[in-house]
């Protein structure tokens, strides 16, 4: 047997169990998000919800998920048919695929590489792709226009994100995502690096076109923006897409500053649970948040959107990340 798992079949077939194993749980937590997310809307907003299909609701996803895959895919006659149909399923893909680099637990990873964090920025970097596509080739100036605002709305807060995950970065001196949630053993990031635990995590509301920042989906102005031609499954795709990099996003947030798999105490009895449970409930924490911000915000104007991003978050995550290295340098913290 040991034989037969070293040969390249026996690789392989290892590798797609581990791919199986890790997104077969992923894509029930994204159609269960969706029903999380109008549930706890309910909630907030005083009714109830979804609570016919099934108990509780319960079969909801399901229900959608059969009506989407029973709808007609429509394709508008002055689309580009190819690139129109390629577009989301390029959005869901790259969603997908972001996973890889996603420890679990300690090991717990399909490919726990030295330079996990690059591929994360460079997976949410082309997702932006899916969506200038979408817009483009969907030959209407409603979808046009989302996609224009969705590629400015991703690249201006990606800036700041990526001075953020460089203060995480020194302060760890690797970037090995493993590495990074061994390191917060002692204490947590999010307390030494609060303030970019905050832009950090608004900037993944903007990197996702999460209320207050869904201006691509400004419905009074753009009817439903980049994916306003889009229908079915191709609709389905988007949305899928969306939801599995709100959860990517968490696990993110949970593995730079909230100590991955780690308990909030070396105790009995935090030391019982196991860390994927740990890992999944930190999860759930940002996801509810993602949700909690929803329900409370007005949606910004893009001029707010923009001014936020570059003339706040950019040079404020810019003075801290100085800060943060001038601390390190002068206390003698820096990662050898």
């Amino acid at each position: 047997m040991d034989g037969f798992l070293a040969t390249p079949v026996g690789i392989l077939a290892i590798t797609l169990a581990q791919t199986l194993a890790l997104l077969v749980p992923v894509l029930i937590a994204v159609a269960y998000l969706t029903y999380a997310e109008r549930k706890v809307l309910a909630a907030m907003q005083l009714r109830k919800g979804p609570n016919v299909v099934g108990p509780f609701g319960l079969l909801q996803p399901f229900a959608d998920a059969l009506k989407m895959l029973m709808k007609e895919t429509i394709v508008p006659s002055g689309a580009n048919r190819y690139l129109f149909l390629f577009a989301p399923m390029l959005t869901f893909m790259l969603a997908m695929l972001a996973w890889a680099v996603i420890p679990v637990n300690e090991g717990w990873a399909i490919a726990d590489i030295n330079v996990g964090i690059l591929y994360l920025f460079a997976i949410s970097s082309l997702g932006v792709y899916g969506i200038i596509i979408a817009g483009w080739a969907s030959n209407s100036k409603y979808a046009f226009l989302g996609a224009l605002r969705s590629a400015a709305q991703m690249v201006s807060y990606e800036v700041s994100m990526g001075f953020v995950i460089v203060t995480v970065l020194m302060c760890v001196g690797s970037l090995n995502l493993t590495a990074i949630v061994k390191a917060q053993e002692t204490v947590w990031f999010f307390l030494p690096l609060f303030p970019m635990f905050v832009i950090f995590f608004i900037s993944t509301l903007a990197e996702t076109n999460r209320a207050p920042f869904d201006l691509p989906e400004g419905e009074s102005e753009l009817v439903a923006g980049f994916f306003v031609e889009y229908s079915s499954m191709s609709f389905a795709l988007f949305f899928l897409g969306e939801y599995a990099n709100m959860i990517l996003m968490s696990a993110l947030t949970t593995i730079l500053f909230l100590g991955g798999w780690l308990p909030p105490l070396a105790v009995e009895p935090f030391t019982w649970i196991p860390g994927p449970v740990w890992f999944a409930l930190k999860i759930c924490l940002c996801l509810f948040t993602f949700i909690w911000v929803r329900a409370t915000f007005p949606r910004y104007r893009y001029d707010q959107l923009m001014r936020l991003g570059w003339k706040v978050f950019l040079p404020f995550s810019l003075v801290w990340l100085v800060l943060t290295a001038a601390v390190l340098k002068l206390a003698g913290w820096l990662p050898a």
